[in-house]
Protein backbone atom coordinates (compact mmCIF):
# COMPACT_ATOMS: atom_id res chain seq x y z
CA UNK A 1 0.00 0.00 0.00
CA UNK A 2 1.34 3.25 -0.68
CA UNK A 3 1.29 5.66 1.77
CA UNK A 4 2.90 8.79 0.56
CA UNK A 5 -0.67 10.12 -1.17
CA UNK A 6 -2.29 13.18 -0.60
CA UNK A 7 -5.38 12.35 1.05
CA UNK A 8 -3.11 9.79 3.73
CA UNK A 9 -0.91 12.44 4.00
CA UNK A 10 -3.85 15.07 4.91
CA UNK A 11 -5.48 12.67 7.37
CA UNK A 12 -2.26 11.41 9.17
CA UNK A 13 -0.47 15.08 9.95
CA UNK A 14 -3.23 16.36 11.99
CA UNK A 15 -3.82 13.19 14.10
CA UNK A 16 -0.28 12.76 14.78
CA UNK A 17 -0.61 16.59 16.18
CA UNK A 18 -3.48 15.35 18.27
CA UNK A 19 -1.18 12.73 19.88
CA UNK A 20 1.55 14.96 20.38
CA UNK A 21 -0.82 17.40 22.06
CA UNK A 22 -2.39 14.27 24.13
CA UNK A 23 0.20 13.20 25.35
CA UNK A 24 2.38 16.50 25.94
CA UNK A 25 0.23 18.17 28.21
CA UNK A 26 -3.40 16.11 28.67
CA UNK A 27 -2.10 12.55 29.98
CA UNK A 28 -2.27 10.09 27.11
CA UNK A 29 -5.74 9.53 27.33
CA UNK A 30 -6.93 10.26 23.66
CA UNK A 31 -3.13 9.86 21.98
CA UNK A 32 -5.03 6.48 20.35
CA UNK A 33 -7.18 8.46 18.23
CA UNK A 34 -4.08 8.99 16.10
CA UNK A 35 -3.76 5.22 15.63
CA UNK A 36 -7.95 5.09 14.94
CA UNK A 37 -7.83 7.18 12.63
CA UNK A 38 -4.91 6.01 10.24
CA UNK A 39 -6.96 2.43 10.42
CA UNK A 40 -9.61 4.36 8.78
CA UNK A 41 -7.76 4.51 5.90
CA UNK A 42 -4.78 1.95 6.26
CA UNK A 43 -4.95 -1.47 7.16
CA UNK A 44 -4.64 -1.42 10.96
CA UNK A 45 -0.92 -3.50 11.83
CA UNK A 46 -0.14 -1.07 9.53
CA UNK A 47 -0.80 2.04 11.67
CA UNK A 48 0.45 0.52 14.27
CA UNK A 49 3.64 0.05 13.12
CA UNK A 50 3.44 4.10 11.87
CA UNK A 51 2.58 5.45 14.80
CA UNK A 52 4.14 3.42 17.47
CA UNK A 53 8.35 5.54 16.16
CA UNK A 54 6.26 8.57 16.80
CA UNK A 55 4.96 7.84 20.20
CA UNK A 56 8.16 7.12 21.11
CA UNK A 57 9.36 10.61 20.05
CA UNK A 58 6.85 11.85 21.81
CA UNK A 59 7.60 10.54 24.88
CA UNK A 60 11.48 11.64 24.57
CA UNK A 61 10.24 15.40 23.82
CA UNK A 62 8.04 15.20 26.70
CA UNK A 63 10.00 13.83 29.26
CA UNK A 64 12.38 16.92 29.90
CA UNK A 65 9.23 19.08 30.32
CA UNK A 66 8.00 16.81 33.13
CA UNK A 67 11.47 15.17 34.38
CA UNK A 68 10.60 13.61 38.30
CA UNK A 69 7.51 15.29 38.57
CA UNK A 70 5.68 12.08 38.39
CA UNK A 71 4.72 9.42 41.14
CA UNK A 72 7.46 7.08 41.37
CA UNK A 73 5.10 4.21 43.23
CA UNK A 74 2.07 4.75 40.59
CA UNK A 75 4.66 4.35 37.68
CA UNK A 76 6.59 1.84 39.13
CA UNK A 77 3.09 -0.57 39.68
CA UNK A 78 1.99 0.40 36.17
CA UNK A 79 4.83 -0.78 34.24
CA UNK A 80 5.44 -3.68 36.45
CA UNK A 81 1.84 -4.54 35.50
CA UNK A 82 1.94 -3.46 32.05
CA UNK A 83 4.27 -6.44 31.28
CA UNK A 84 2.34 -9.53 31.29
CA UNK A 85 -0.54 -7.13 29.54
CA UNK A 86 2.28 -6.86 26.55
CA UNK A 87 2.61 -10.76 26.54
CA UNK A 88 -1.38 -10.91 26.54
CA UNK A 89 -1.58 -8.44 23.47
CA UNK A 90 1.65 -10.70 21.92
CA UNK A 91 -0.67 -13.83 21.85
CA UNK A 92 -4.29 -11.48 21.00
CA UNK A 93 -1.99 -10.70 17.74
CA UNK A 94 -1.04 -13.79 17.05
CA UNK A 95 -4.86 -15.02 15.40
CA UNK A 96 -6.29 -11.78 15.08
CA UNK A 97 -7.02 -10.32 12.01
CA UNK A 98 -7.44 -6.82 10.61
CA UNK A 99 -11.33 -6.65 10.99
CA UNK A 100 -10.53 -8.50 14.55
CA UNK A 101 -8.14 -5.26 15.22
CA UNK A 102 -11.11 -2.89 13.94
CA UNK A 103 -13.19 -3.96 16.01
CA UNK A 104 -11.28 -4.15 19.11
CA UNK A 105 -10.03 -0.82 18.37
CA UNK A 106 -13.39 0.51 17.43
CA UNK A 107 -14.87 -0.75 20.87
CA UNK A 108 -11.74 0.70 22.83
CA UNK A 109 -12.53 3.92 21.44
CA UNK A 110 -16.37 3.83 21.94
CA UNK A 111 -16.22 2.13 25.71
CA UNK A 112 -13.48 4.67 26.78
CA UNK A 113 -16.09 7.84 25.63
CA UNK A 114 -18.87 5.93 27.86
CA UNK A 115 -16.52 5.55 30.63
CA UNK A 116 -16.00 8.98 31.23
CA UNK A 117 -19.31 10.10 30.83
CA UNK A 118 -19.82 8.66 34.02
CA UNK A 119 -20.21 10.59 37.04
CA UNK A 120 -17.06 8.28 39.03
CA UNK A 121 -14.95 9.36 35.93
CA UNK A 122 -14.66 12.87 36.60
CA UNK A 123 -13.78 12.36 40.18
CA UNK A 124 -10.22 12.62 41.32
CA UNK A 125 -10.23 12.22 44.68
CA UNK A 126 -8.19 14.35 47.06
CA UNK A 127 -6.85 11.99 48.88
CA UNK A 128 -4.45 8.23 47.53
CA UNK A 129 -6.75 5.42 47.72
CA UNK A 130 -6.97 2.26 46.24
CA UNK A 131 -2.55 2.68 45.21
CA UNK A 132 -0.67 -0.10 44.13
CA UNK A 133 -1.02 -3.70 45.26
CA UNK A 134 -3.56 -5.87 42.87
CA UNK A 135 -5.77 -3.15 41.47
CA UNK A 136 -2.29 -0.97 40.16
CA UNK A 137 -1.32 -4.46 38.37
CA UNK A 138 -4.42 -5.44 36.93
CA UNK A 139 -4.57 -1.59 35.78
CA UNK A 140 -1.10 -1.93 34.58
CA UNK A 141 -2.14 -5.44 32.67
CA UNK A 142 -4.90 -3.69 31.44
CA UNK A 143 -2.48 -0.67 29.89
CA UNK A 144 0.03 -3.36 28.73
CA UNK A 145 -2.53 -5.20 26.22
CA UNK A 146 -4.86 -2.16 25.25
CA UNK A 147 -1.48 -0.49 24.31
CA UNK A 148 -0.08 -3.33 22.33
CA UNK A 149 -3.06 -3.76 20.44
CA UNK A 150 -4.12 -0.50 19.45
CA UNK A 151 -1.94 2.12 21.28
CA UNK A 152 -4.71 3.00 23.82
CA UNK A 153 -3.53 2.64 27.32
CA UNK A 154 -4.36 5.59 27.86
CA UNK A 155 -7.74 5.17 29.16
CA UNK A 156 -6.34 1.97 32.08
CA UNK A 157 -3.94 4.45 33.05
CA UNK A 158 -6.36 7.26 33.74
CA UNK A 159 -8.75 5.27 35.49
CA UNK A 160 -6.12 4.50 37.87
CA UNK A 161 -4.39 7.37 37.97
CA UNK A 162 -7.49 10.10 38.65
CA UNK A 163 -8.30 7.81 41.63
CA UNK A 164 -4.51 8.34 43.29
CA UNK A 165 -5.17 12.19 44.65
CA UNK A 166 -2.50 13.44 41.76
CA UNK A 167 -2.23 17.07 40.91
CA UNK A 168 -2.62 17.81 37.46
CA UNK A 169 1.36 17.76 36.62
CA UNK A 170 2.09 14.65 38.51
CA UNK A 171 -0.89 13.12 36.65
CA UNK A 172 0.50 14.34 33.32
CA UNK A 173 4.42 13.22 34.45
CA UNK A 174 3.27 10.06 35.11
CA UNK A 175 1.47 9.17 32.31
CA UNK A 176 4.80 10.16 30.31
CA UNK A 177 7.38 7.83 32.14
CA UNK A 178 4.67 5.18 32.35
CA UNK A 179 4.20 5.19 28.77
CA UNK A 180 7.66 6.16 27.67
CA UNK A 181 9.01 2.13 29.43
CA UNK A 182 5.73 0.30 27.55
CA UNK A 183 6.31 1.75 24.64
CA UNK A 184 9.93 0.67 24.71
CA UNK A 185 9.02 -2.79 25.38
CA UNK A 186 6.73 -2.51 22.58
CA UNK A 187 8.82 -1.45 20.07
CA UNK A 188 11.25 -4.71 20.60
CA UNK A 189 8.14 -6.86 20.35
CA UNK A 190 6.58 -4.69 17.37
CA UNK A 191 10.25 -4.99 15.58
CA UNK A 192 10.64 -8.91 16.18
CA UNK A 193 6.76 -9.50 14.51
CA UNK A 194 7.90 -7.88 11.87
CA UNK A 195 5.24 -4.90 11.93
CA UNK A 196 7.70 -2.30 10.85
CA UNK A 197 9.00 -1.85 6.98
CA UNK A 198 11.16 0.89 5.82
CA UNK A 199 7.49 2.27 3.99
CA UNK A 200 6.21 2.95 7.53
CA UNK A 201 9.53 4.26 8.74
CA UNK A 202 9.87 6.41 6.42
CA UNK A 203 6.43 7.44 6.40
CA UNK A 204 6.76 8.14 10.05
CA UNK A 205 10.10 10.32 9.39
CA UNK A 206 7.88 12.18 7.33
CA UNK A 207 4.99 12.60 10.32
CA UNK A 208 8.02 13.37 12.93
CA UNK A 209 7.86 17.27 12.59
CA UNK A 210 3.96 17.36 12.81
CA UNK A 211 4.46 14.66 16.04
CA UNK A 212 6.89 17.51 17.66
CA UNK A 213 4.66 20.12 16.96
CA UNK A 214 1.73 18.47 18.44
CA UNK A 215 3.99 17.89 21.72
CA UNK A 216 5.27 21.52 21.72
CA UNK A 217 1.97 22.67 21.56
CA UNK A 218 1.16 19.92 24.27
CA UNK A 219 3.56 21.22 26.68
CA UNK A 220 2.61 24.81 26.33
CA UNK A 221 -1.04 23.86 27.12
CA UNK A 222 -0.73 22.03 29.68
CA UNK A 223 -1.20 24.77 32.22
CA UNK A 224 -3.80 27.22 30.18
CA UNK A 225 -6.34 25.18 28.21
CA UNK A 226 -9.24 23.88 30.21
CA UNK A 227 -9.04 20.08 30.07
CA UNK A 228 -12.96 20.09 29.69
CA UNK A 229 -12.96 21.97 26.33
CA UNK A 230 -10.38 19.64 24.43
CA UNK A 231 -11.58 16.66 25.69
CA UNK A 232 -15.16 17.40 24.80
CA UNK A 233 -13.56 17.54 20.91
CA UNK A 234 -11.67 14.62 21.07
CA UNK A 235 -14.22 12.14 23.10
CA UNK A 236 -16.78 13.35 20.10
CA UNK A 237 -13.92 12.19 17.58
CA UNK A 238 -13.34 8.79 19.42
CA UNK A 239 -17.19 8.37 19.71
CA UNK A 240 -17.26 8.85 15.79
CA UNK A 241 -14.17 6.94 15.27
CA UNK A 242 -15.18 4.21 17.34
CA UNK A 243 -18.13 3.60 15.56
CA UNK A 244 -16.89 3.58 12.15
CA UNK A 245 -13.98 1.58 13.00
CA UNK A 246 -17.07 -0.89 14.72
CA UNK A 247 -18.59 -0.67 11.13
CA UNK A 248 -15.81 -1.26 8.81
CA UNK A 249 -15.16 -4.34 10.72
CA UNK A 250 -18.49 -6.12 10.70
CA UNK A 251 -19.02 -5.15 7.49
Amino acid sequence: MDLFTWWILLIAAPAVVLAGISKGGFGSGAAFVSSSILALVIEPRLALGVMLPLLMLIDVRSIPAYWQKWSPPDARILILGSLPGVVLGLLFFRWADPNAIRLLIGAICVLFVVWQALPIADRPTSTKVGGGGITGLFMGAVLGFTSFVSHAGGPAAAIYLLRQGLDKTSYQATTVIVFWAVNLAKFFVYAAMGIFTVQSLMFGLVMAPFALLGTWIGIRAHHLVPDRLFFAVTYAMLLLTGAKLIWDGLA
